[in-house]
This record gives C-alpha cells, sequence and structure tokens, in this order.
C-alpha cells in the first residue's frame, strides 16, 4: 500500500533511535525531517510545517512538554510524544497538554506506524468536511451508525443507554488514539465533570459486559492503564 507522501518531523538527540525511525518511515514512504534540540525542533516546525512530529520529552536544551505547550498556541499538527518515560503522570500531562499519542521505548515498527496512521486520519478528519465524522465505524462484528446512533455485534442490535453510547461515539470517531480519562469525561459530562473518573470506569464495565465476549480480555476497547481508553481502528481507515 502506497502512503501519502506526508512530512514527518522527528526531534530526538538519541541518533539510534532517530536513525531506527528515519529507515522505518522512509521505508513507509514519508518524507522525514530531523531536529537533535528542541529550539531547532520548534524552528523546523515554524518553517517546515509537518504533517505529524514525534517528540521526546528527554531533550538537552527544553522540557518536551514546553514544546508541547508552546506548539499548540499556533499549529494543531499531530504531536506524537516518544519516550523512556514510563510514569501514568507524565503521560496523562503530555496528552492533556495537547499531545496526540504516548509511545514509550522501546517500541517496534508496527506500533510506530499503527500511532501515526491514527494521528493522520484524526487529522485528517478535522481538516476536512463533517461527512467524514458520520461515516459508520466498523471492526471485526461491531458496527456503529452515528447518524443512527445504533450499535450492531455481528447483526445484532447492542442496547446501551445514553451515557455508555456517548462514550462509545467518542472512542469510536478517534480510533486508534489513546483518549485520556480526563478527555472522556469532559466529552461525554462536560467542562465541569468531576476528577473522580470511577463513573467512567463503571460505565466502561457496563459497555464491555454488552460489546465484549470476554471483558477481561477485550477486542474492542483497550485499557491503558492510568491513562484511559484506546478504540481498535476502524477497518474503513486501515
Amino acid at each position: 500500500m502506497t502512503t501519502p507522501n506526508y512530512s514527518i518531523l522527528i526531534i530526538e538527540d538519541e541518533k539510534n533511535i532517530t536513525d531506527f525511525m528515519t529507515k522505518a518511515l522512509k521505508a513507509n514512504n514519508y518524507r522525514v525531517i530531523t531536529a537533535e534540540s528542541g529550539k531547532s525542533g520548534l524552528t523546523l516546525i515554524s518553517s517546515q510545517c509537518p504533517d505529524i512530529i514525534l517528540l521526546d520529552l528527554g531533550l538537552p536544551d527544553i522540557d518536551g512538554n514546553d514544546i508541547i505547550t508552546s506548539v499548540r498556541q499556533w499549529t494543531s499538527s499531530p504531536i506524537i510524544v516518544i519516550s523512556a518515560r514510563t510514569n501514568e503522570r507524565d503521560k496523562v500531562t503530555a496528552l492533556d497538554l495537547g499531545a496526540d499519542d504516548y509511545i514509550t521505548k522501546p517500541f517496534g515498527t508496527p506500533e510506530l506506524m499503527a500511532r501515526i496512521r491514527a494521528s493522520l486520519r484524526h487529522s485528517n478528519r478535522m481538516d476536512s468536511n463533517a461527512a467524514l465524522y458520520i461515516r459508520p465505524y466498523k471492526c471485526k462484528e461491531l458496527f456503529l451508525d452515528f447518524d443512527k446512533r445504533v450499535i450492531m455485534l455481528g447483526g445484532e442490535e447492542i442496547h446501551l443507554t445514553q451515557v455508555e453510547y456517548k462514550i462509545v461515539a467518542f472512542l469510536a470517531r478517534n480510533s486508534g488514539k489513546v483518549m485520556t480519562y480526563s478527555a472522556i469525561m469532559s466529552n461525554v459530562w462536560g467542562p465541569y465533570a468531576s476528577d473522580n473518573n470511577r463513573i467512567l470506569r463503571v460505565n466502561m464495565a457496563n459497555i464491555r459486559r454488552k460489546i465484549e465476549s470476554n471483558p477481561s480480555q477485550p477486542q474492542f476497547i483497550f485499557t491503558e492503564v492510568g491513562v484511559g481508553y484506546r478504540m481498535r481502528e476502524d477497518e474503513n481507515e486501515l
């Protein structure tokens, strides 16, 4: 499959990581730009306008989170954090500041490519007309029609509460991306939603009982522990 000639900026000070990602990206027909520091990275974002940014948090001159904050003031280009920081709070902070996804080192080429595809899809949806938002979601035997607000599993309609539907629809519209607990709660319950995500976990447990054959080993909605949830990629967009 030929990938459109998207440009990707890598901001990473470890040469071996940069070389690995550059080789993998070029093999998948992406154009690659690299920067070894936060300052040069910011300059390239401004001058080159990359389609996606792969950002290391532990740069020698500027903390990656400060770069996210700065970049989000003037561009919505997708940012995927590439970091050795495994602390859940670090992941949540980066995502809440405006990063689109977070990959923990070490990682393989298939995971990197999947995250890039998901972020580009989301970016393209935001930049194009709203019709893309209402195209039904399909994954294996799960089907969601946004216009009719109907969810089918194996040809049978699944009855969800209004809140459960809003959660699933939000995740489906952002399929392949990790959505933080706070982002989901804000979307479903509004900007004044409680910081306590217990109500979200309760609803998710109910959703999984309805759509997963084995809720303890989900195949549609995955938990990013301490961060949020990710819905399996829409087959229409693979």
